[in-house]
């Protein structure tokens, strides 16, 4: 966007994708909210009521501050930009309409005309019915004795907490929350309210578990879970079984105790929630989760949007859940995000903890993420019969990414001949790999 496309939007009046503001305050949140749960439009910030340009001050910490503003309240991310009019700078943000509906403080708003208005209880029920999907469906008959009241109660109080969901007092009827939820459709509970609040699931969806599985190799099985009940109860035991199946160690850090696990419990918890959130619940195949010596297979039936693939899924890109009134409930309750983000998190919580590089297997049927331990530890190179200028290649590769023959000679103070035999004892024993174009070209890396 540029100064005379901003022109041409000054000439128009506001509607229901545009409105101008003087400045950034809770309203231009609210209209944001507006904008994502009505068609989508554009907030511009730094013009007045008589449609003059006032400019806004965005340099680099206050323009950072309003996008993690909008992102942290809001949990969409907008695209934001700076368009300078007339020597002042104006901040255009466009919002695109959420597949998940977004509310500002606990409440939600609409567009209607050139006014952002808060939806009352009625809106707000028709809101959350808008599409019809399989977690929408309703063709069984759940009794309301079936619900665990106490898992909705504890989703309200955490909803509640997280500011996410301030429309409820917390002791109101089931049957009016799942209302007002989306979890039912004329007066029946659906296939979401079921799976996410119900005393026994698997009585109607057998296929709605999740196994943990933990193998020596591919096909010798040490340890055998299966988690059943609602997809609250899931989460928390699935990580609580995943935890169970791999190491800890502890490190004092002034007078507390730091627990270290193989991975990050953040990424763990994050490739639980995409596996029994984005999973195709019509098929009949459960969440696999394989835990191994060196690594962990997360896999769920249910593949990416049809005009997505692994480069869009790996880029900046807007939440489109498979289930979003199932998605919804989790992130109300602040399990999750709704800014997709999801992978973005576990990519950092790996690297942060010295870990590879997160690995996906995406089409658009199945869904597989893998963790990748680091054994190459010097006790453990040690052990391979690694001699002291190898473990220290390994180590620089592991922190440089790769080494070249003439790095390893001015690493190790060593000969061309030592180093060409050493790498090569390397990637014979399978430690690194040879890569790049041979001879002055060639480098090594983690194989």
């Amino acid at each position: 966007m540029d100064r005379s496309e901003i022109l041409k939007l000054l000439e128009k009046v506001e509607g229901d994708r545009l409105e101008f503001k003087e400045t950034f305050n809770d309203g231009v949140l609210k209209t944001i909210s507006a904008f994502a749960n009505t068609y989508g439009g554009l907030m511009v910030v730094g013009v007045n009521n008589k449609r003059e340009v006032v400019g806004i001050d965005v340099d680099d910490e206050n323009y950072q501050k309003i996008i993690n503003t909008v992102v942290n309240k809001l949990g969409i991310t907008p695209d934001f930009e700076i368009v300078e009019v007339n020597d002042k700078s104006i901040l255009a943000i466009e919002v695109n309409k959420s597949y998940i509906p977004v509310s500002f403080e606990g409440r939600y708003y609409k567009r209607v005309g050139n006014t952002t208005r808060r939806m009352n209880f009625e809106e707000l029920k028709r809101f959350f019915q808008r599409d019809l999907r399989w977690e929408r469906l309703s063709e069984r008959y759940f009794k309301i004795d079936e619900i665990d009241e106490n898992s909705v109660r504890s989703f309200l109080r955490a909803a509640k907490a997280k500011g996410r969901l301030t429309v409820f007092n917390g002791d109101e009827p089931i049957e009016e929350i799942f209302g007002k939820l989306g979890l039912m459709e004329n007066g029946k509970i659906n296939n979401a309210g079921m799976l996410l609040f119900g005393k026994n699931p698997q009585k109607y969806f057998d296929h709605a578990r999740v196994r943990v599985v933990r193998l020596k190799d591919n096909i010798t099985i040490i340890g055998d879970r299966w988690i059943e009940g609602n997809l609250f109860n899931q989460f928390r035991e699935t990580e609580e079984a995943i935890k169970n199946f791999i190491n800890v160690r502890y490190e004092i850090k002034g007078f507390e105790r730091e627990d270290i696990w193989d991975y990050p419990l953040e990424a763990i918890r994050e490739a639980i929630a995409n596996a029994i959130l984005h999973r195709d619940y019509m098929r009949a195949i459960n969440v696999q989760i394989k835990v191994y010596d060196d690594r962990i297979w997360f896999y769920n039936v249910g593949g990416l949007p049809e005009d997505w693939d692994t480069e869009k899924l790996l880029s900046s890109h807007a939440s489109m859940p498979r289930n979003p009134t199932i998605f919804n409930i989790f992130y109300l309750a602040g399990i999750v995000e709704s800014v997709g983000s999801g992978i973005e998190r576990m990519t950092n919580a790996l690297k942060a903890a010295g870990l590879p590089e997160l690995k996906i297997e995406a089409n658009h049927v199945d869904f597989t993420l893998l963790f990748l331990k680091d054994v190459y530890t010097e006790e453990y190179l040690q052990k391979l019969g690694l001699n002291e200028r190898q473990i220290k290649a390994v180590m620089y590769v592991k922190e440089k990414g790769r080494i070249t023959n003439r790095e390893y000679q001015e690493l190790n103070l060593c000969s061309r001949n030592t180093a060409s035999n050493d790498l090569k004892d390397l990637t014979q024993k399978g430690i690194l790999k040879e890569s790049g174009k041979k001879g002055m070209g060639a480098y090594y890396v983690i194989a």
